[in-house]
């Protein structure tokens, strides 16, 4: 089984671009491949949050993630939520979802939710009627983002994520030992792993 760690940030378009893309790549060897979704947070609070109208974000979604969702054939829009939501609530609920098996569902709702329908992933009520949609129980889910259960399990992985992968930039990519940095092509995808999974073969 070849081990696949993507980090990312719920509110970073080229993550949710490298989620899709990772998963066109390995169609059809799912039962090779283990992703783990790793949690990353561009803008921890309290540092602030970027505004939607401003010009770093005009200008980055103007020049570069409207073409790239063309591209790759993904919609996706610039939330008008403002300023954007934090995510480390999300992430809690993250930890939720993994925890009952549902962590791949939930990963993906959270970037559909956000990109797609421009709903607020920083709001505990939004969070709890999506965590429902995926066949989470609402009442323990939102419960135990009310009562922060999963912070210190958050923050541990954040650490590890920060500290100990040294991880800088969102998406990065830890496909077997190798780390790359940025969100590949999806044949780049196709290439690595294989090369990954006859090298694994062969060990």
């Amino acid at each position: 089984m070849l081990n696949i760690q993507v980090y990312s940030d719920y509110v970073c378009p080229y993550c949710f671009f490298g989620e899709q893309v990772l998963l066109r790549a390995i169609r059809g060897q799912e039962d090779k491949i283990n992703i783990e979704w790793m949690p990353f947070e561009l803008r921890p609070y309290p540092t602030p949050t970027l505004k939607p109208k401003g010009d770093y974000l005009q200008q980055t979604w103007q020049q570069s993630v409207y073409p790239m969702g063309e591209m790759l054939d993904i919609p996706i829009v610039l939330p008008k939520i403002s300023p954007q939501p934090y995510t480390h609530l999300a992430f809690e609920g993250y930890q939720f979802a993994k925890k009952h098996g549902l962590a791949d569902a939930y990963n993906h709702r959270m970037f559909t939710a956000f990109f797609q329908e421009e709903q607020d992933i920083g709001d505990i009520g939004v969070l709890t009627k999506l965590a429902t949609e995926i066949g989470l129980d609402p009442t323990a889910f939102k419960q135990a983002l009310e009562e922060r259960t999963y912070k210190n399990l958050h923050q541990e992985a954040l650490r590890h994520a920060y500290e100990e992968v040294k991880i800088s930039a969102v998406p990065t990519f830890i496909i077997g030992n190798q780390i790359y940095r940025g969100l590949l092509r999806e044949q780049d995808f196709k290439q690595v792993i294989a090369a990954r999974l006859v090298a694994d073969r062969n060990i």
